[in-house]
């Protein structure tokens, strides 16, 4: 993609544009450019980073993202591609499902990971964890490592992948320094597709489907009529002598 900010002070994103989720209406849509710094601006102060202003064209909200800048041309500013959004979208979660305590920690590690805080959002992870070990018991605690393990499997983690989610999940606050690791972007990710899938299968899931049963219990209608019973061979040609 060649991002830039021509000296007719237009900004262009080729050839598709830039389309990301919106912090707004968690719609998966195309941004329109509203504001950018002007290019004699620009040329004259030559900042490291630009600012832009988008319109989220779902909703019409305003969206901002970071650019780098990569160069200086006489006739335009050449941008990364790769830019930073300053506000993400918050990740949802069913957390009605969660015990009390731990449905408010996850809820703070979800606002970590919309703000970028990715170490907050992973220390926020494990006090998460520790809430349900002590909700449910060593057995708990292991039927979730059997449901990482499980995880493991189905996305294919690779052994340092895993190694870091593990640290987190079921390290300890007293284990040498650092108590976990640092996580960047893409670590963090991993973490909170784990965490969501963790969570859903231990307690998300099974409630769901006892709702679900309940329901059918009630709604399922009574026969009209009693079905008539099965008569033999031999009932009846004992009815008819």
């Amino acid at each position: 993609m060649t991002i830039s900010i021509d000296h007719l002070d237009e900004f262009h994103a080729e050839p598709h544009g830039i389309s990301l989720v919106c912090p707004h209406c968690q719609t998966l849509t195309h941004l329109t450019a509203q504001a950018a710094p002007s290019f004699a601006t620009l040329s004259h102060l030559r900042p490291k980073n630009i600012g832009v202003v988008f319109r989220c064209d779902a909703c019409a909200e305003p969206v901002f993202l970071k650019f780098a800048a990569k160069a200086y041309a006489p006739q335009r500013v050449e941008l990364s591609g790769n830019f930073t959004e300053i506000e993400r979208p918050q990740e949802t979660f069913p957390l009605t499902y969660l015990p009390e305590e731990a449905a408010t920690l996850f809820k703070e590690a979800l606002g970590c990971y919309a703000a970028s805080c990715f170490n907050a959002f992973a220390a926020m992870c494990r006090r998460t964890a520790q809430s349900l070990f002590r909700e449910l018991g060593e057995a708990g605690k292991l039927g979730l490592f059997d449901t990482l393990q499980e995880i493991r499997t189905l996305a294919a983690l690779d052994d340092a992948t895993l190694g870091t989610v593990r640290s987190v999940l079921f390290g300890n606050d007293s284990d040498p320094w650092p108590h976990q690791p640092m996580l960047d972007a893409e670590s963090a990710g991993v973490l909170l597709e784990v965490m969501r899938d963790m969570l859903y299968q231990t307690f998300v899931r099974k409630e769901r489907l006892l709702q679900a049963m309940t329901f059918r219990r009630f709604v399922t209608p009574a026969p009209a009529f009693a079905p008539a019973p099965a008569f033999t061979p031999a009932d009846i040609f004992a009815r008819e002598s």
